[in-house]
């Protein structure tokens, strides 16, 4: 069965950065596009960031020029380098396998997440 792990959530200063793991199995995970998606209280959740197989990467807006998203297909992994962070980024932040090779909109399963606090 799918199997995706998060790690390397932390409470971490504004300004400061985290990269966020997502070890991946139970399925062919090069074929599949990933996003990172974000619960946070009183907005449920939200699209992070996107990544096709083929490369192709998307970002929310707010999180364009500070969030990198990466995927190492020969390690089942994909990552999530997150820099500048805001208070405002702060949430559980899970990955989110799709049913599609190209659309990471369409989410079939998630991971069980990993906090991220961001405070000073």
């Amino acid at each position: 069965q799918v199997q995706l792990v998060e790690s390397g959530g932390d409470l971490v200063q504004p300004g400061g950065s985290l990269r966020l793991s997502c070890a991946a199995s139970g399925f062919t995970f090069s074929n599949y596009a990933m996003s990172w998606v974000r619960q946070t209280p009183g907005k449920g959740l939200e699209w992070v960031s996107g990544i096709a197989t083929n490369g192709l990467k998307g970002y929310k807006d707010s999180n364009k020029g500070r969030f990198t998203i990466s995927r190492d297909n020969a390690k089942n992994t994909l990552y999530l380098q997150m820099d500048n962070l805001k208070p405002e980024d702060t949430g559980v932040y899970y990955c989110a396998k799709s049913s599609s090779s190209t659309n990471w909109s369409i989410w079939e399963d998630r991971g069980q997440g990993t906090q991220v606090t961001v405070s000073s």
